[in-house]
């Protein structure tokens, strides 16, 4: 194996940090609110709806408006836990209620303060996110799994000191309630994570010590548990993952093998265990997407085109970007019913939302549209339940 270059990074202050207003949703009940006739049926084992299957009671529940789940969490045990599990996002599924909502990180105008809102397929806003417990976050990675919002690692500073986590807490988008989740073997930030098949990925970021890494590890939601995996060739920071073709993808960033940002993409294959590699990814990449299996991506030196890689051959295509609003504007991407949004970095208030609909007629792929989060866009991820 050849030998590792242990660069080091100095950790400050977080100038984008993971905060939430307390801004509680108003269909969350207290306990001393809970429905009376809650308390006969508060057992696991007692029956959904009382004089029905199970079977009937669950597509009935399946039918209720996304608005209306953190009440009926509220309601009993056995309606909460069934919220909470896949089977119900099953049957949303299959009568096709499913709604998708965007969860947005968005920055305030004076740029102090980040908080997750969450905005339908029409923009209407229906809440803000509770704070995420444990302290202010930087350098830490988003990923969705099962319906349910995943923030990771990070590094904080606290009282002068900064420190690298190994934290994970999940956001229940059903519920709209936190929770922590096992931590990572590794504490690390500014890595790469992505859910494939079912599990999440983080690769490579910094260690505790400012060390960069090569080590990476899959977490099953299923045990609760992170397992350490074949590693990358080098260590690697500041990169992005996604899976595409049931294999995960890492791109961008920079690595000990290079000068500058690495064009090197690293694939594992989870089937074989292994790492290979391509040589032609994109660099200081500021934002990424997947739709339709494939990869859009934006490089910060050429933030008026879309660079699409399409994994069944490895090419790359790229798209030109309308100008709307300033032509300095910077872009993150939000998923919405087959399509992309670019969203505006710097919240300039001139600026209409782009959609590119990638299903649409030659020269009708781009429009404008009015969804828009309240401030800066810092990262977006879409969720259906």
């Amino acid at each position: 194996m050849p030998g590792f270059v242990r660069e080091k990074k100095r950790i400050t202050e977080p100038s984008m940090c993971l905060t939430s207003p307390v801004i509680q949703d108003t269909l969350i009940h207290s306990k001393g609110n809970t429905h009376p006739s809650s308390l006969a049926i508060d057992e696991l084992d007692g029956p959904l709806l009382p004089g029905l299957p199970d079977d009937v009671a669950k597509c009935c529940l399946a039918l209720v408006p996304r608005s209306s789940f953190p009440a009926m969490g509220s309601v009993c045990k056995r309606w909460r836990s069934f919220i909470q599990s896949k089977e119900f996002l099953t049957e949303r599924k299959i009568a096709g209620m499913l709604e998708e909502w965007l969860y947005i990180l968005t920055m305030d105008s004076e740029g102090k303060e980040s908080y997750w809102e969450v905005l339908d397929c029409l923009g209407q806003r229906h809440r803000l996110l509770p704070s995420m417990p444990g302290p202010e976050k930087a350098g830490f990675g988003i990923t969705v799994l099962n319906g349910k919002l995943l923030v990771l690692a990070g590094y904080s500073v606290i009282n002068g000191t900064a420190s690298a986590s190994a934290d994970i807490y999940q956001y229940d988008s059903c519920l709209n309630s936190w929770n922590k989740l096992a931590d990572l073997n590794v504490a690390r930030y500014d890595f790469a994570c992505a859910e494939v098949n079912g599990v999440v990925y983080v690769v490579g970021g910094y260690g505790a010590e400012g060390e960069s890494l090569s080590t990476a590890e899959v977490y099953d939601p299923d045990t609760d548990k992170w397992t350490l995996i074949e590693s990358l060739r080098r260590p690697r920071w500041g990169c992005f993952a996604c899976g595409l073709n049931g294999k995960l993808y890492v791109l961008g960033g920079r690595s000990s093998f290079t000068i500058g940002n690495s064009r090197v993409v690293d694939v594992y294959n989870p089937e074989k265990h292994t790492w290979c590699e391509m040589k032609n990814g994109c660099v200081m990449v500021t934002a990424h997407a997947v739709l339709e299996k494939k990869l859009f991506c934006m490089e910060w030196k050429n933030q008026r085109k879309l660079a699409i890689f399409n994994p069944d051959d490895n090419s790359w295509k790229m798209v030109p970007v309308p100008l709307t609003g300033s032509t300095s504007i910077g872009f993150r991407f939000g998923i919405l019913d087959g399509k992309l949004l670019l969203f505006s970095v710097e919240g300039d208030p001139g600026y209409r939302t782009l959609l590119y609909d990638p299903n649409a007629a030659p020269g009708s792929e781009w429009q404008t549209c009015g969804i828009k989060p309240s401030g800066s866009c810092l990262c977006c991820v879409t969720i259906k339940a």
